[in-house]
């Protein structure tokens, strides 16, 4: 078991070899880093697992046992994966699956006692001001006012600032998952229920515009999370073979275009596309309804994909409290 984090000096330099365990509403991600505060952390080791446990919770909102133990194996797995590859500390975080389940506390009792994993569960708003903070690292000072969207498979993410804490930061229940599981009944579904769907979706943005933009408009549009990295892709931006550095975007009009398209598909049309993998392919099209609101609702014009999201924010943060101490708990 994973216990203390330990630091490895080289010259002056204090390097710690950290893993971030993030069970989302789709996918159990570890994310391994070599980091020391004051550089970027470097990407050592990943696993992903697409649990979906968004889609394993019954008519009552618990997570059905199979999952529960889908989930624990998980994260047995993910701690031997972490000790084997030298990981001395993990940090374990879980999203809105797991926020919003009826009996989520009794899951996190058994991932704690069966697994040896303390899943810390995040508010919607510290996902968003994480996730803000990977993103103003990411563009730095120079950017300006920025505001992050992050879509993930339970809700919408949203933060705005000037400064590396934000000045707002709101979380709404309008995942790319979430969305598809509570209105798509047929592939395709019905244009009538995907005009449903946009009512709903906008309707819910438009009451967070006002209070984000009474601070100000923003200098800079960034978004994160898969969802938007697919759009980005399906619309012509460069694959991710050809690394984090090359500029991707995602225009308000190819957004609307894409809900377009996405609506004449079935899931495995959308499946074909570049960039869009099988997993993904059904929940694309709530994914493209709520990018399309938030772009027109915010009146962006294009926003930049960030390569860094929530995990990234998770690890940034902890460098920062690690600063000038010795050790950090880890699970």
């Amino acid at each position: 078991m994973i216990k203390r984090a330990t630091r490895v000096r080289v010259g002056i330099v204090s390097i710690v070899r950290m893993g971030v365990l993030d069970v989302g509403s789709n996918t159990v991600h570890l994310l391994m880093v070599d980091a020391h505060v004051g550089a970027r952390p470097l990407p050592a080791y990943q696993e992903k697992t697409d649990l979906r446990l968004v889609e394993l919770i019954d008519e009552r909102g618990s997570v059905r046992d199979h999952a529960v133990d889908e989930l624990i194996e998980c994260c047995r797995s993910a701690v031997r994966a972490a000790e084997d590859k030298g990981a001395t500390s993990m940090l374990a975080f879980a999203t809105s699956a797991l926020r919003d389940a009826v009996g989520g506390t009794d899951v996190l009792d058994q991932v704690r006692r069966r697994a040896g994993v303390d899943l810390q569960v995040l508010s919607g708003e510290d996902e968003a001001r994480l996730t803000f903070l990977a993103a103003r690292r990411w563009y730095g000072w120079s950017s300006g006012r920025l505001l992050c969207l992050d879509i993930g498979g339970g809700s919408l993410e949203v933060a705005a600032g000037l400064d590396e804490d934000p000045d707002v930061a709101v979380s709404l229940p309008l995942g790319a998952a979430r969305l598809t599981r509570e209105w798509f009944h047929a592939d395709p579904p019905a244009q009538s229920v995907v005009r449903e769907l946009r009512r709903h979706v906008r309707a819910h943005v438009a009451t967070i515009v006002g209070n984000v933009h009474r601070h100000g408009r923003p200098d800079q549009v960034v978004a994160s999370s898969k969802t938007f990295r697919s759009l980005a892709r399906v619309a012509g931006a460069a694959p991710s073979n050809l690394g984090p550095y090359v500029r991707r975007t995602l225009s308000r009009h190819d957004a609307h275009e894409l809900v377009t398209k996405f609506t004449a598909m079935s899931a495995d049309e959308r499946a074909q596309l570049p960039g869009v993998s099988v997993g993904r392919a059904e929940q694309l099209l709530a994914g493209a309804v709520v990018a399309d609101a938030a772009l027109d609702l915010f009146e962006a014009d294009d926003v930049d994909i960030c390569p860094w999201a929530l995990r990234e924010g998770v690890i940034l943060r902890q460098l920062d409290r690690l600063n000038g101490q010795d050790t950090v708990a880890g699970t």
